[in-house]
């Protein structure tokens, strides 16, 4: 499981928005949770995080892996 900081989300849309960004990275194989609340999205798979990283700054948002 890979959890990342997710900053600049602010409402459903941009949870959507990171939720579907995450899901089209090769390798995610399950966007677990988006939380708006917490600020936290996680995926179960072998993806790249530097490239779950630019889906989410492709989106307009701001991310980092929680280790």
């Amino acid at each position: 499981m890979i959890k990342l900081k997710v900053d600049g989300m602010s409402c459903d849309h941009c949870v959507r928005a990171v939720t579907q960004a995450l899901a089209s990275v090769v390798g995610v194989d399950a966007v677990v949770d988006v939380s708006l609340e917490r600020g936290v999205a996680i995926v179960e798979g072998e993806p790249d995080i530097s490239a779950l990283v630019a889906a989410i700054t492709e989106e307009g948002y701001s991310a980092e892996p929680i280790r």
